[in-house]
Order: structure tokens, then sequence, then C-alpha cells
């Protein structure tokens, strides 16, 4: 199916305690590739955000109890129903985000699937168990997990159906319910996540969905029986998130923004480096949270480093969105382009940074398949850029490069880099290119960042803790730290001796 002719998807409800909720009052998500609408999206009210909640909160007695070896069971049936209809929720998803068929068919279900397996097989294996700690003789103390209970999950546009796998699955694995909204901008694999956890046999009320905009997010951010709020999102709201659930001593996990340092030291093979400055840039077309956006090089590698990336730009292909050979889409939605751009335009006509590649426009030629009134731009390379730039500071989220060339001319550059690149107040992710390894843990263990990488750019699996320092989040996903921030932690004191500590008492 050419991407011109967007699937008639159906109304789409909320999902309330295992059964769809069709709601009067709607909204529109449209096709960011041709600007036509894709459907039409139940808007959820007060009454519909309570109904949810207490939905989760009815399910949550019996869920919690649930053993986690049946709960494990339910998850797996899951995973093998997303593997099984892998290409279908991926096309769903390049209709609703205008990322290429051959991105979200290979990475997004994908992975969220894997994390699910992943916890579900955690939880299986022991992930869910106390420990005990002998104290004396007559007397020990155990410690359990707990889930918290209703838990609200709020969702990014950029990998949707992944990141509602994220929050999912360690929130429902730990014996938790969950109220998920989905961004208003990508709200079309919500319904088909659910639908699927029904029909592994997750039990109703367990995973609800609404949908809307900020309001409902923050409804549910305030509601008194949320126990926890994990979102994914930018910074300022993200902020605001943390402040609301604070208000109300709830737990929260927060994977927010960053303007990520990605560092190119002078021994570097220049192919490796350009191709991983290249995925930390324009894979997804720059909306990912943890993209390098700021590449540091050295001047005595500057000149082969942009040669051999004028070079590989022409690699970056837009087109028709299903088409397999096709690695670029359009932004996300309206609003997001115009943001973008505004960027653009405001490094050349005032940052002043060098045009290296690309900038103002959509890619040309388009072919027929994609329409000039999609929300296309032009994969961009800025350089020459200086750190109080506007485009080297703050994060635009879409496919702008910005080179930061430095001196390593003299013994002392590496202070005066790190201390560059740790000038940031976020610290999401951050990444070192070099062939010497031991210099590139030095490098990293300096750099002020959650998740790091040497040599490479980009991949989460699930096994791999993830999460931001300073302002780029709160806690951790994936990996087994990622399961404890789902439980609270109950100790107890076991005396074993007659009397206890009713014997001082008796001696007085």
């Amino acid at each position: 199916m050419g991407l011109t002719q967007s699937p008639p998807y159906e109304k789409q409800p909320l999902y309330i305690a295992g059964q769809r909720h069709q709601l009067q009052s709607t909204f529109t998500t449209v096709n960011p590739a041709n600007n036509e609408p894709l459907a039409e999206v139940s808007q959820a009210d007060p009454s519909a955000i309570d109904a949810a909640v207490e939905a989760g909160q009815r399910a949550f007695p019996s869920w919690s109890i649930t053993s986690p070896l049946e709960r494990s069971r339910i998850l797996l049936r899951a995973v093998h129903l997303l593997r099984a209809r892998n290409d279908d929720l991926a096309r769903i998803e390049t209709h609703d985000t205008g990322k290429p068929f051959s991105e979200t068919s290979t990475v997004d279900v994908v992975t969220g699937a894997d994390v699910l397996q992943f916890y579900a097989n955690l939880i299986a294996a022991g992930g869910l168990d106390g420990d005990t700690t002998p104290l004396r003789p007559d007397a020990y103390i155990s410690t359990t997990k707990a889930p918290l209970g209703v838990c609200a999950g709020i969702g990014a546009w950029n990998y949707p159906i992944q990141i509602a796998l994220w929050k999912s699955a360690p929130c429902l694995a730990a014996g938790n319910c969950m109220v998920y909204k989905p961004s208003e901008f990508t709200p079309l694999h919500a319904l088909q996540l659910a639908e699927i956890y029904t029909e592994a046999g997750l039990p109703p009320g367990v995973f609800n969905v609404v949908h809307g905009a900020g309001d409902v997010g923050a409804r549910l951010t305030s509601h008194p029986s949320i126990a926890k709020v994990s979102f994914t999102g930018q910074v300022s709201t993200g902020s605001k998130v943390a402040s609301a659930a604070a208000a109300g001593m709830k737990a929260v996990t927060m994977e927010l923004g960053g303007k990520s340092p990605c560092v190119i030291l002078p021994d570097a093979a220049v192919e490796l480096a350009v191709d991983g400055a290249m995925m930390a840039n324009f894979f997804s077309s720059g909306q990912v949270c943890t993209n390098g956006t700021r590449v540091f090089v050295p001047q005595s590698l500057l000149p082969a480093f942009q040669t051999r990336l004028l070079q590989k730009m022409s690699d970056i292909r837009p087109g028709d969105l299903m088409d397999p050979n096709t690695n670029f889409g359009p932004l996300v939605s309206k609003p997001h382009w115009e943001k973008v751009t505004a960027y653009i335009r405001h490094g050349i006509e005032t940052d002043k940074a060098t045009l290296l590649y690309g900038g103002l426009g959509a890619p040309s030629p388009l072919p027929p398949a994609c329409r000039k009134e999609g929300y296309w731009v032009r994969p961009t390379v800025f350089t020459d850029c200086t750190d109080d730039m506007l485009i080297a500071t703050e994060e635009i989220f879409g496919p702008v490069m910005t080179i930061l060339p430095y001196d390593d001319s003299h013994p002392a550059y590496l202070t005066t880099l790190i201390a560059r690149a740790n000038a940031t107040p976020m610290g999401l992710a951050a990444g070192v290119f070099t062939a010497d390894l031991a210099l590139a843990h030095q490098v990293v263990g300096a750099l002020e960042a959650g998740i790091t990488w040497v040599n490479t750019w980009g991949e989460s699996p699930a096994e791999m803790p993830v999460g931001g320092w300073k302002k780029s989040g709160l806690g951790v996903e994936n990996g087994r730290r990622g399961l404890e921030a789902w439980v609270r932690h109950k100790s107890t004191l076991v005396e074993m001796a007659r009397g206890g500590s009713g014997t001082v008492f008796a001696k007085l």
C-alpha cells in the first residue's frame, strides 16, 4: 500500500475494564507524510479518566496476588501476539508517526516486545524475590517486594508502541495496574496493544487506555488514586509532571530530553565516526531523545570528517514510507515541523553557523508518494558552531547536526573538551569514538550522562537500564533495575527467642 492511500482507521475508543468505550467528543489524528486525516479519536473527559482509574483499583487486589509465574505466562502470550502481528502494527506506526516502515518493522514493535519478554522471564526466574539477612542467632530480617497499585503511563509520540511497552511491561510484571495515555499526536497503537493484552489473558482493568492532550495527563498525574507516574517527553513538561506528582507523594519515573555530546577523539577511524554521528542525528528523522546533536570533532580530523560526511549524506533516502529502501520520513506533526524549521532558520540567519548540508525546505525531489503538504524537512548539518549558539544549546528534536570543532594540538585538550561536553543542564546520553578503549572509559567516566556508548550510538537493549542525569530525568527504565521502579519494599525483623523486646521492660 502506498503511503498516499492511508487506510480508513475506525474511530479510536478508550479502553476501560477490558472493553472499548466510545465518547462523543473527539479529536483528529493525521498522517504526517501528507497531512491527511487518519482517524477520529475519543477525547477522555474527567469521568472517563476516573472510570479508568477505578477499573484499575478493582483489578489490583486480584492481579497483585497472582503468582509471578502466572503473570509471566500471560505476558509471554502477549509477546507472541506482538511478534506475530509485527508488520501490521508497524504499518500503523508508520501511518501515525511518519517513520519509514523499514524502521518501524525492525525496531519499534520488536524492541518493545523484547522488553515485555525480558520482564516476563525475569519475574518467572525470581526477579521479585526478597531476601533474608541473619541478624543474630535468634533473629533475622526479611525483605519483600510489593506492587505499588494503579499507575499512570504517559507516552511520547516518537516511539509510541515501544514506549507503551517499556512502561507497561515492568508495571504489569510487578503486579501493578496501569492507566495509559498515549500522545495525542500518535494514538493509534494504544487500542491495538490493549486488545492484545486482553487476548493474551490479562484480566479486565489491569491495562486501560485514555486519550487526550495535556489536560488528561494532568488529571492522571494529580489523581489521588494513582500511585506512580511514568512520563516520557520534553524537560519542561516533565518538570511540571514531576512537581504535580510530588505534591501527592507519588513515585515517578521521568525519561526526558537531552542535548547529548557525541565526542570524536583524534585517533578515531573517520568512517566509524561519521557513521556514528549520522546515526546519532538522522535516525527517526532526528526525533530521538538520546540523539548526539553536539558533535565534537578535532581540528586535525575535521576536513576528512566533513568530506566523508558529505559523501555519505546521500545514504539518507526520503521517499514513500512503505518502500523498504526509504530510511527517512517527515516530522510527526505541524507544530513540531514549525519548531524544527524555526531552529534551522535561526541557525542560518541569527547564529550564522556555516551550513554544510541541507537547510530550509523539504528534501528535493520528493517521490510522487510523498506530498509537499506533509511535514518534511531536509537533513541538515551546521559546522563551525560555537557552544553559545541556540542550535547548539537547545534540544531541536529534528535532523539537525551541529559540528563543534575543538583544538587538539595542545596536551591538555581533553580537559577542556570534557568540560564543553558537560556544559549543559541536561544529561541524558553521551558517546565517544576512539581506537583507545582505555581512553574511552576515561572519557565516558567523566561525561555527565546516564546513557553512554563507546564506538556506537543509540542501541538500548532490554537488558540495559537507561535514564537521565541532571534535568534529563529521574529513575531508570529497562534492565533489572527497571523492575525496582515499580515495587515498594517491606522490611520485617523477626525475633525467634521467647520474650523478645518485652524482656527489656520486664527487667526494669
